[in-house]
């Protein structure tokens, strides 16, 4: 599987968001990464379904939607009407998480889950097969420009031992630090999408930062 670039719209420039939308549409990435943050399950309120909606009037790439939000059920299909392709639930948020992704399907969307860094992936395997794609947190979720987290690594080779063990195969995303220099570690541990947000908006060629990403 050929990797994807997915660049996350909360390190972009909010003032200037149609331009970096565009710079994206632009660009080799694959797909937008938008993180929606309530204040509760994380100490940080990113925005809501108005600008993902104008988000997607510009964008021409798939929406990859996180929920860092508690009830993220409530908002499943206000996701889906604000132009969510992918929409992706915290483990530790939900309480009936196979009936969430069941609802995430029914709508029309892939059905994403993510682990903090402290969330084992062996928890996962009860709902492996229902799962799209999978995000591993590589920073506590909450806040741009963090420092990636080692123990990442671990993580997706253990996934990727998962995928192979079951015969399911869903989208590995790493999300968290990733810039031009870990990137290929990423690759070879097993994921295959990888989100990066600082390391591409707050650098001096974007464009050409999601083309090395790429490679």
């Amino acid at each position: 599987m050929i990797h994807k670039i997915a660049p996350s719209v909360l390190a972009a420039d909010f003032a200037n968001l149609q331009r970096d939308v565009e710079m994206v549409n632009e660009s080799e990435a694959d797909w937008f990464h938008i993180d929606i943050m309530d204040g509760v399950f994380v100490p940080n309120i990113s925005f809501g379904f108005p600008v993902m909606q104008a988000i997607a009037k510009h964008a021409t790439k798939p929406l990859d939607v996180h929920l860092m939000i508690i009830n993220p059920d409530e908002y499943i299909q206000a996701c889906a009407d604000a132009g969510a392709e992918v929409i992706t639930v915290h483990y530790e948020a939900c309480t009936h998480l196979h009936r969430t992704l069941c609802a995430i399907r029914e709508v029309g969307c892939l059905a994403g889950v993510a682990i903090n860094p402290h969330t084992p992936v062996h928890l996962l395997n009860d709902v492996f097969n229902e799962i799209d794609l999978i995000c591993v947190m590589s920073v506590n979720p909450g806040f741009g420009g963090q420092k990636f987290i080692e123990n990442t690594y671990t993580k997706l080779q253990q996934l990727k031992n998962i995928c192979e063990l079951k015969g399911h195969y869903p989208y590995i995303e790493v999300d968290g630090g990733v810039n031009v220099e870990n990137y290929q570690k990423l690759l070879e541990c097993g994921a295959n999408v990888l989100v990066a947000g600082s390391s591409v908006f707050a650098s001096a060629d974007p464009t050409k930062t999601i083309w090395e990403l790429k490679q």
